[in-house]
């Protein structure tokens, strides 16, 4: 096979494979979009065919002519539907393709030569409802396109006196569609053998990307041990290297867990309300010092804005945006800003980087694709933080727009963020601003299946004063403790669930809980089926622990 017909495969397997992944709520709403284009101009043609006949008075011709003249209202009809109740309907595509072929048979039974270009409808329509709707429909429609064909043949002179363009019309109605049908057959296997291959990808990196976050969890509670050790500022220097080194391979195992745990499905969105300044405002305290480290600075426009999505989503996406920002222009000051537009709010992140040129633009939502040029300086990442900004806004229904000159800088706009009424926040637990004696004495019960994790947290726990009962497994006894601190899978099948429910049960109240864990964390919130129990996602930084234990001793205060 030549190059020329090998391209053109490609093409063709190209399109399918695009309209089998299509097929859905917009297959119905794009096959309903076409028949109300294609009516009104068969109709333009046919119907004055019909008319100019010898045969316009008949009645058949006249309710021939009147029955494909409001069929145009019929289809805008039909369209209007599939807008209003979106979903597969069976009986609603059955009813439009009944009407189809009952049109296409009036005009082809009713007309001579004059109307035998319908053919061609016919047989697109034929092809067009099995590409949109898989093999069994095409099956039904090649069979219904047979049924319009005889029926034709048996009541049209012009027809049964042409039999080998019968024949040849027949053949055709054969042939194609059982040439797609092959078609269809192969690329649906070939996309079923792609999708496992996908979903194997990700699982292995799911849990690839666990198995190295227990070590670098660990690593990172011990440097933090270290570094209230008492030590000189050289060791110190050499501590805070590996910190940041750390938190680079923190990131980049994160970005790992948000694709597979992406490409699963098996992500949700929540949505409520929130003020969108709050999540500003985390994600900015959590790259600070990352910025000052690449000798530049976060500037906040604040805003009082409420909108509605899902704050941990949107969070995921600032917070590569930013990322991205921190990196490609160092040095430089990064703005984050939010600006209304109607009904909805956008949060743009602008900075004073090189930018980006033209060519590469469109390929910087693409996943592992990065701009690099010969002579340009390693940077950190594998190229993921903008593919999953848009997978993460598609997911929840808002876009996500790049804009770039070379030589000026790069704005990322998060747009179509649905704005509400302010409401009354909860009480906002600012840990940071809280003296951390307030965790001397403090009784927690760790539970955590990995010794290096176990060690490292207990001593981390320890040197803020907290009295630590360390377990690898769910206690059977133990002494009374403030605070349960657990990582959610222990092994064996047990799972942090089960420890909550134990200790609990043993120290008769709602005793607090943290869960630690590094699996999707979505999952384990809703098997944990408690909203208020905070959940920490490996490799947890130890200020973020401190936080949230600090929360804790200050409510057992109160």
């Amino acid at each position: 096979m030549n190059e020329a017909a090998m391209a053109w495969q490609d093409r063709v397997f190209g399109s399918f494979a695009y309209v089998l992944r299509s097929r859905g709520d917009d297959a119905e709403r794009g096959q309903a979009l076409v028949r109300l284009v294609l009516v009104p101009l068969l109709c333009l043609y046919v119907v004055p065919k019909l008319l100019g006949g010898e045969d316009r008075a008949e009645t058949w011709l006249k309710l021939t002519v009147a029955y494909l003249i409001a069929y145009i209202p019929v289809s805008v009809l039909l369209y209007r539907d599939i807008l209003q109740r979106p979903g597969q309907f069976h009986g609603r595509r059955l009813f439009g393709m009944a009407n189809d072929y009952l049109g296409m048979l009036l005009a082809l039974a009713m007309g001579g030569a004059a109307t035998l270009p319908v053919y061609a409808a016919l047989l697109w329509v034929t092809l067009a409802n099995g590409l949109r709707f898989g093999p069994r429909y095409l099956i039904g429609a090649t069979a219904a396109a047979f049924g319009v064909l005889g029926l034709t043949s048996y009541f049209n002179n012009y027809w049964r006196e042409n039999p080998d363009m019968v024949l040849t019309l027949v053949l055709t109605t054969m042939i194609v569609p059982a040439y797609v049908l092959t078609l269809i057959t192969q690329i649906q296997k070939a996309y079923h053998a792609a999708m496992e291959a996908n979903l194997a990808k990700s699982r292995f990196l799911a849990q690839a990307s666990h198995d190295l976050r227990q070590p670098i969890h660990a690593i990172s509670l011990f440097t933090s041990c270290l570094r209230d050790a008492g030590l000189g500022p050289r060791e110190v220097q050499m501590v805070d290297n590996i910190d940041r080194s750390l938190e680079s391979v923190s990131r980049l195992f994160k970005s790992l867990l948000d694709v597979s745990t992406l490409d699963s499905g098996r992500v949700t969105p929540k949505i409520e309300p929130f003020a969108v300044q709050q999540i500003v405002d985390d994600v900015v305290r959590q790259n600070s010092q990352a910025a000052e480290r690449a000798g530049g600075e976060l500037r906040v426009v604040r805003s009082s804005a409420w909108v509605q999505s899902d704050p941990s989503l949107l969070t995921t996406m600032l917070q590569n945006v930013i990322n991205n920002a921190i990196k490609y222009a160092p040095g430089r000051p990064v703005v984050i800003g939010c600006r209304r537009n109607g009904q909805t709010l956008a949060v743009e992140v602008f900075d004073r980087g090189p930018g980006v040129a033209a060519e590469h633009q469109p390929h910087l939502f693409e996943e592992f694709y990065q701009v690099r040029e010969r002579g340009d300086r390693d940077i950190e990442g594998v190229g993921l933080g903008l593919p999953i900004v848009k997978r993460l806004a598609a997911l929840l229904g808002h876009t996500v727009v790049l804009e770039s000159r070379p030589g000026h800088g790069t704005r990322v706009t998060l747009a179509g963020l649905p704005t509400v009424e302010p409401q009354f926040a909860e009480r906002e637990r600012v840990a940071q601003q809280r003296p951390v004696s307030a965790m001397d004495g403090l009784r927690v019960l760790l539970v955590e299946d990995d010794d290096a994790v176990l060690l490292a947290t207990a001593s981390l726990l320890e040197s803020w004063g907290c009295e630590v009962d360390k377990s690898t497994v769910i206690p059977e006894t133990f002494e009374d403790c403030d605070l349960l601190i657990t990582d959610y899978d222990l092994g064996g099948g047990v799972t942090g669930k089960e420890c909550i429910e134990v200790v609990r049960g043993v120290q008769q109240w709602n005793i607090p809980v943290v869960v630690m864990s590094g699996h999707d964390a979505d999952r384990v919130r809703d098997e944990l089926g408690d909203p208020d129990i905070p959940l920490l996602t490996k490799p947890v930084r130890p200020a973020e622990l401190r936080s949230v234990v600090l929360a804790s001793a200050l409510d057992l205060r109160e």
